[in-house]
């Protein structure tokens, strides 16, 4: 048995074959007979609270829930685009709430796993602005708006994400050795798995005299996309849509 990680999947009502992907294979007997399963960010596009009565927060729930009732321990961080994710809609989904920064025994090995967005150091703006909205009284003002203004809220926010995208050099936006390093050795462990950069790739690496391992996982924009760790073997893969 295998232990699963998966991150920005970014489900959004506009692309209904990735949630169609993302159930399928939590059912499949591959997550059914895994040790864990973990999601670390961006499950979805936007999450605009626990008490969103669309359709997706309840596919998903049924889901991660139907996972977890198989057995399975379901365990969830939050991404950039789905931090407003709280303990309401974690119960509701049978999935355990994670730091992001938790260090967890990942198949005998101590293993770091992140989303990955506090890794990406040289992008200024973006750690400026990621340390407002995760203030407990932003989220407090965000989530005691309406549903429909977090909606459009939610979809502007996209659009500048969007655009912002576009005209930054992309060396920006991915991770920072230095402090991929610094939190490994923090951490006290020498693998790292986190996501957030959508650039699928197994980094091995010298680290404090020892060799060192960060696994970034992929997005699930075309394809799928899945780590599966069992014993010392490591397989970073897609997942085809069928």
């Amino acid at each position: 048995m295998s232990t699963l990680f998966i991150a920005d999947l970014h489900l959004d009502e506009r692309r209904p074959d990735i949630t169609l992907l993302f159930e399928q294979f939590l059912a499949s007997d591959e997550a059914r007979s895994a040790n864990a399963f973990y999601i670390l960010g961006d499950l979805v596009e936007a999450w605009i609270g626990d008490d969103d009565d669309a359709e997706l927060p309840a596919r998903i729930a049924q889901a991660t829930r139907g996972l977890s009732d198989a057995g399975v321990p379901v365990y969830f961080m939050v991404g950039n685009r789905d931090f407003l994710l709280g303990p309401a809609f974690a119960e509701r989904a049978g999935m355990t709430l994670l730091d992001d920064g938790t260090v967890h025994d990942i198949e005998g090995v101590p293993t770091l796993l992140m989303h990955g967005d506090v890794l990406c150091t040289d992008d200024v703006e973006y750690q400026a602005v990621r340390a407002q909205v995760r203030t407990e009284a932003w989220k407090a003002q965000v989530l005691s708006m309406p549903l429909e203004a977090r909606r459009a809220f939610a979809a502007q926010a996209r659009s500048d994400s969007k655009s912002r995208t576009g005209r930054i050099d992309e060396t920006i936006m991915d991770v920072n050795q230095g402090a991929v390093e610094d939190a490994m050795r923090r951490a006290g462990v020498h693998r790292l798995v986190h996501g957030h950069t959508h650039r699928p790739a197994i980094h091995d690496f010298e680290f404090d005299g020892a060799p060192a391992q960060r696994i970034v996982l992929g997005d699930w924009y075309d394809h799928g996309s899945v780590l599966s760790i069992d014993g010392h073997a490591v397989d970073l893969r897609g997942l085809s849509l069928t």
